[in-house]
């Protein structure tokens, strides 16, 4: 039987514990409504009082947290939801949380991972030619593998960035679009020029744009070329049909990586099938390609993505029984 008990906790000073407690002590008390415990500090010291398994568990929490405020993080309201979300499901790790580097934009803010399933998928781009990224929106799949492909690339790993994207939307058709070809495909390619642009600077990426070692572009410029030495990303992979998806995997040449990334659940098709699908079903056993599915706990946008995300998920389970 659970009996009730108190656990303590040292701070290290009151940056600490402001970071900590969040504004308006908004992270306490998000544990406290969740585990049904009492947390207070008094000179430095965390007192967490409740039934045992709770409070045990609150503890494994605010230690987690308190990595992320030693590493120069603010610690914000999702670090505490995820975690929470975690301990509900048991699957809380005696690890570290996910706080791996990546890399540091022009303005020396560092790139890191910031959930279990957001390290999973890094280690997977290190680790092999060709990674599938997977998952519903706001879980960080193309911001990550162009912060990737920009760590590659400052680390001479590869001479040349190149990201692509098929150019459908939501039903939209390109010849309604005013403008000549290229302000018709700007609209879809602007998600990949924000993240380059935030991560290297506006002076560094307009300058690497111009030199040919960046390429943003539709995915139908990618026929018939073989991509040697680059870091190649395919973004919205759902929308590309199975033929588009196989020409755009065999662009691969020596010394390249690929990431591929898309939502099944958006899928803008007009009709037929999705090349990201097919490609899972086809390439799953193949070495040296990995299949990474991110899920809405790793989200990392406002917290009703991860609500919105979900409500849509047991409405498709709930019509297909």
């Amino acid at each position: 039987m659970d009996t009730v008990v108190e656990r303590q906790l040292e701070l290290t000073g009151p940056s600490q514990a402001l970071n900590l407690f969040g504004a308006n002590d908004r992270n306490i008390r998000m544990i406290e409504d969740r585990l049904d415990v009492k947390i207070t500090a008094r000179n430095d010291v965390l007192n967490i009082s409740g039934f045992e398994s709770r409070a045990d568990a609150a503890v494994d929490i605010i230690k987690k947290l308190m990595q992320i405020s030693e590493s120069g993080d603010l610690i914000t309201e999702q670090n505490v939801r995820y975690l929470l979300d975690l301990t509900e499901e048991e699957r809380v790790s005696n690890g570290s949380l996910p706080l791996d580097q990546i890399c540091v934009t022009y303005r020396g803010k560092p790139i890191k991972s910031k959930t279990f399933g957001q390290k999973k998928y890094v280690e997977a781009m290190l680790k092999n030619p060709i990674v599938f990224g997977i998952g519903p929106a706001g879980t960080g799949k193309t911001f990550l593998a162009v912060a990737l492909a920009v760590k590659a690339f400052r680390e001479k790993l590869v001479s040349r960035i190149i990201l692509t994207r098929p150019a459908v939307e939501a039903g939209e058709r390109l010849g309604f679009l005013p403008g000549d070809l290229q302000n018709k495909v700007d609209p879809y390619l602007r998600p990949l020029y924000d993240a380059l642009y935030q991560i290297m600077g506006p002076e560094t990426y307009h300058s690497n744009l111009e030199k040919g070692v960046i390429e943003v572009a539709p995915l139908a410029y990618m026929r018939g070329r073989t991509l040697d030495d680059s870091f190649i990303i395919l973004d919205e992979a759902q929308n590309t049909t199975p033929e588009q998806m196989k020409m755009f995997l065999t662009r691969m040449g020596m010394g390249s990586r690929m990431v591929i990334t898309g939502d099944i659940t958006q899928i803008d098709l007009p009709g037929g099938k999705s090349g990201l699908i097919e490609a899972r079903r086809i390439l799953g056993s193949v070495e040296g390609i990995s299949f990474i599915y991110l899920t809405e706990k790793d989200v990392v946008r406002h917290e009703l993505v991860q609500r919105i995300i979900r409500a849509y998920d047991n409405d498709a389970k709930g019509r297909s029984v």
